[in-house]
């Protein structure tokens, strides 16, 4: 807003986005292994439910913070639903699918598919955002997809179900980084209002939606919520399904889109392969792991490419000049 304000995050910016960033980073991962504990270790029917609770968790700690004075942001109003719209839909189907596709793939083959996330949302942003992008860091992109695929081709455990799921997550997740974005600068609402909002409009119709396929009684039949350890993982999920869209609003809020998507592939590194030791259903083969290698290689080329080339690119200007017209983004680093 002032001088003093624009001066400060110049100064301060390149340390905040390093931080939202590997702050989304580590909340992805942990979520990860937490669902697929919570929905393959214990066979956990019901991920629609398991989501309805991340919903629940938002909706109570954002509530508390806003009744607490912590956080602010606008009272509910009939305006509302035409600032936040279409982040809803898209955001219900992110959850839905990707939880899904955490249920039937293995966690190498989750992360590997994911990949497509970051080709998905480079091409939003040049037709929607008008963008453009260096060839470098293209043919980055084109190695992590070139990989994922090599890694899918040869995938043993092959579900088209599976594979349906996670390219649909995909395409939501890629069209929620770039409608995070533009929302995240409309008046009234900012980080918690698009968190709160998001969560208030999905739960009722995720519960019904439930409650409809019998999803809901699954859920409450479940034997294992006598277990300790079961109900300990499920809160702990149900808190990192919090932390992982907070984190995420606050990597979009100081980064691009994209480059939210691109902390996605650094997280998918460690992932990847401590997922090959560690699940159980990882099936090993030489050319999934080499596919795993190229993909992981180029996720890496790409991050480094990002993160480096954005300062000193001179004909980058215009595409930064498009990007914080469209997002209204108060951060201005150059």
């Amino acid at each position: 807003m002032s001088a003093k304000t624009s001066q400060e995050t110049a100064e301060h910016s390149g340390q905040v986005k390093f931080l939202s960033a590997a702050f989304y980073a580590g909340s992805s991962f942990l979520i990860t292994v937490v669902n697929k504990t919570v929905l393959t270790s214990y066979r956990f029917p019901s991920y629609m439910c398991l989501g309805i609770g991340q919903m629940i968790t938002t909706l109570v700690v954002l509530y508390a913070a806003k009744m607490n004075k912590s956080v602010q942001f606008q009272d509910f109003d009939r305006s509302i639903l035409l600032k936040i719209f279409p982040l809803p839909l898209l955001y219900v189907g992110n959850h839905i699918t990707g939880l899904a596709s955490t249920k039937k793939l293995s966690l190498p083959m989750f992360t590997v598919l994911r990949k497509f996330t970051i080709l998905m949302t480079m091409i939003l942003e040049i037709y929607i955002l008008r963008k453009t992008f260096p060839k470098r860091l293209v043919y980055s992109i084109v190695a992590i997809v070139f990989g994922a695929m090599v890694a899918a081709s040869s995938d043993l455990a092959f579900d088209v179900e599976a594979y349906t799921f996670i390219l649909l997550n995909d395409a939501f997740t890629a069209a929620s980084s770039v409608y995070t974005k533009k929302k995240l600068g409309m008046e009234g609402l900012g980080k918690y209002g698009v968190l709160f909002y998001n969560a208030l409009i999905i739960i009722i119709p995720t519960l019904l939606a439930s409650a409809f396929t019998g999803d809901l009684h699954q859920a409450a039949t479940f034997k294992d919520w006598v277990e300790a350890t079961f109900i300990f993982c499920f809160f702990v999920s149900c808190i990192m399904g919090f932390v992982l869209m907070y984190s995420i609003v606050l990597c979009s809020y100081y980064n691009s889109a994209l480059t939210t998507t691109v902390v996605g592939a650094i997280k998918n590194v460690a992932v990847a392969y401590i997922g090959i030791f560690v699940g159980g259903d990882y099936l090993f083969s030489w050319t999934n792991f080499l596919g795993l290698t190229i993909c992981m290689s180029g996720g890496l080329a790409y991050t480094y490419l990002t993160f480096n080339t954005k300062p000193s690119t001179s004909n980058a200007e215009g595409a930064q000049e498009l990007k914080i017209h469209i997002t209204e983004d108060r951060t201005r680093t150059h």
